[in-house]
């Protein structure tokens, strides 16, 4: 029996995100193909038990009503008995009903608006494969070789902290300013060292960052590839930064992530023991949504500060 998965999401942090889910019809019918709009899922799985293959639907959002017979033809190519469709998607349902999979399983459609990514996939996966209480956090399989090459590179007797400064859209960065100061504080207290994770055309960013430290015990990763990057904040102590991959990396390898959330929705880091979400001072992060966009200012250094020596000690 040949099980698929589909999640329709561009972004990697969105598709880790749905892991446990993957892994819980893994463990029912056996490792499962996803089919995503991820370029990088591929890299970040490999290895993985539970995951047979990653099928990258490269350039192609599938959005139009001439697309359903292009994307019914590459997933016919698969011979698919089950797919299971994480997104209230018509076109991607009927895509699969075209290509003759036998038994298709989506999320209602047209309830796209406000949709809580782990409520509804949390939802779907208990009702789709008839369990109970399914889990909202797995483990992320790392390769050992991978992270032997990580341990060079780093000093494992220091208490090391991913930086998470990149993020997808300016409103939702907390600032270089900030990161700056709060690495400076932190340095009062303890021996650290930092790894600044940001893309490569955020490289200003972590510039701006490393050049205000006073200590030289700051690393950019914005020149590293994603095969490189997981493996390496997978060692490292705590992550603090914005909603972006990383967290979902660090979360996902028990590792404690305080996730700064200024227009950002809970529902992209609500589903983990190890995240812990830090909004703007006396605001209720159940209204905080992607139009919010709060100052970065609004979430104070001393405020995350205190956050990271309560987890620390």
């Amino acid at each position: 029996m040949k099980i698929g998965v589909f999640l329709n999401y561009i972004g990697l942090g969105a598709n880790l995100l749905h892991l446990s889910y993957c892994h819980e019809i893994a463990k029912k019918y056996g490792p499962v193909t996803i089919v995503t709009l991820c370029k990088n899922l591929e890299i970040a799985l490999k290895g993985d038990p539970l995951i047979k293959e990653i099928v990258f639907l490269e350039g192609k959002n599938y959005k139009r009503i001439l697309d359903v017979f292009k994307l019914s033809k590459k997933l016919e190519i698969y011979s698919f008995n089950k797919l299971y469709i994480f997104y209230p998607s018509v076109r991607t349902y009927l895509a699969a009903k075209i290509a003759n999979i036998t038994e298709v399983y989506s999320y209602p459609f047209f309830k796209k608006k406000k949709l809580h990514l782990v409520d509804a996939a949390k939802n779907f996966t208990e009702k789709s494969i008839n369990i109970n209480n399914c889990p909202t956090e797995t483990n992320l399989f790392i390769r050992n070789e991978t992270k032997d090459l990580a341990k060079k590179e780093m000093d494992l007797d220091l208490y090391n902290i991913v930086i998470g400064a990149g993020s997808s859209g300016p409103t939702t960065k907390w600032g270089a300013n900030n990161y700056t100061n709060l690495i400076n504080k932190l340095n009062l207290k303890d021996n650290y060292f930092f790894y600044i994770l940001c893309g490569p055309e955020e490289k200003i960013i972590s510039d701006e960052i490393i050049s205000g430290v006073d200590k030289k015990n700051c690393k950019s990763l914005y020149d590293k590839k994603i095969s490189e990057i997981i493996p390496l904040i997978s060692l490292c102590n705590m992550y603090i930064g914005n909603d972006s991959f990383g967290h979902h990396v660090t979360s996902q390898c028990n590792i404690p992530s305080l996730i700064l959330l200024l227009d950002t929705p809970k529902a992209y880091s609500d589903y983990s023991k190890n995240q812990f979400q830090i909004v703007p001072h006396g605001e209720d992060i159940n209204k905080i949504e992607h139009n919010s966009s709060f100052s970065a200012n609004a979430i104070g250094v001393e405020q995350v500060y205190k956050k990271i020596l309560d987890i620390k000690n």
